[in-house]
């Protein structure tokens, strides 16, 4: 009897210390990886800008007002909880505007989030928010990331967390993504010709919550294949003209 006592007993603290080991294990990060122009790996990731651990970490923000700060919700207002309330300062101080395309780089405190940078990209006026001006926003994010050498990258709208439903989840991260493809492209032709230094982006992680995760996967494929097709039709000629 006190045998099989001793054995149950065994088996209960077993399985205590099983549980707590799978309390403690981080949890997988739902993904689908998909290969673009120039080796460059996307994933499209179930995954906040606060947890990434990425060299550089993108956000888009609207420009500052009382009335958008209300309706803001869920991964933006998560990010700046963990930064101490630094992107609410800068945006409620004006340092930050959110006029179309403007940029800024911040070093997170330590312990803050898992990013080494962050990139804050002003997506300008709600009204005039379009396709075309999201393409530019994955040019600039491109751009800002091979002036810093990050070859890592993570990408979050964060236009639905904004409350703007404008333009579907799917068709922003089809813009988005062929700006960027695009953009790379020509940075790879500008280093061949000897005008730009290396730079090889790496990975480019599309930021995606679990009601858009799939919506996002599709507009990442749509996006893969028109990049692909603008590609294939640029000219192969040099950008210096012979004299």
């Amino acid at each position: 009897m006190l045998s099989t006592y001793r054995v149950l007993k065994s088996f209960v603290v077993l399985v205590i210390l099983v549980g707590i080991a799978n309390a403690q294990a981080p949890q997988a990060v739902k993904e689908v990886a998909l290969e673009a122009s120039h080796g460059v790996n996307i994933k499209v990731r179930m995954e906040g800008p606060y947890t990434a651990e990425i060299p550089l970490q993108v956000v888009c923000y609207f420009p500052y007002s009382e009335e958008a700060v209300g309706r803001m919700k869920g991964a933006p207002v998560e990010l700046d909880n963990h930064l101490g309330g630094i992107i609410g300062s800068l945006r409620q101080r004006g340092e930050f505007t959110g006029t179309a395309l403007e940029t800024l780089v911040i070093t997170p405190p330590s312990g803050s989030i898992s990013a080494e940078k962050l990139l804050l990209i002003g997506l300008g006026d709600e009204s005039e928010l379009s396709p075309e001006l999201l393409t530019r926003v994955g040019q600039t994010a491109f751009r800002t990331a091979a002036d810093l050498g990050a070859r890592k990258v993570a990408f979050a709208p964060l236009i639905r967390d904004q409350g703007n439903t404008a333009i579907p989840a799917g068709d922003v991260e089809v813009a988005v993504l062929k700006g960027m493809l695009l953009a790379n492209d020509t940075q790879i032709r500008l280093q061949n010709q000897g005008l730009a230094n290396k730079f090889v982006l790496q990975d480019w992680n599309v930021e995606a919550g679990p009601t858009f995760f799939d919506e996002t996967v599709e507009g990442v494929k749509k996006a893969i294949e028109e990049a692909n097709g603008i590609i294939a039709e640029r000219s192969s000629s040099p950008y210096q003209s012979t004299k």
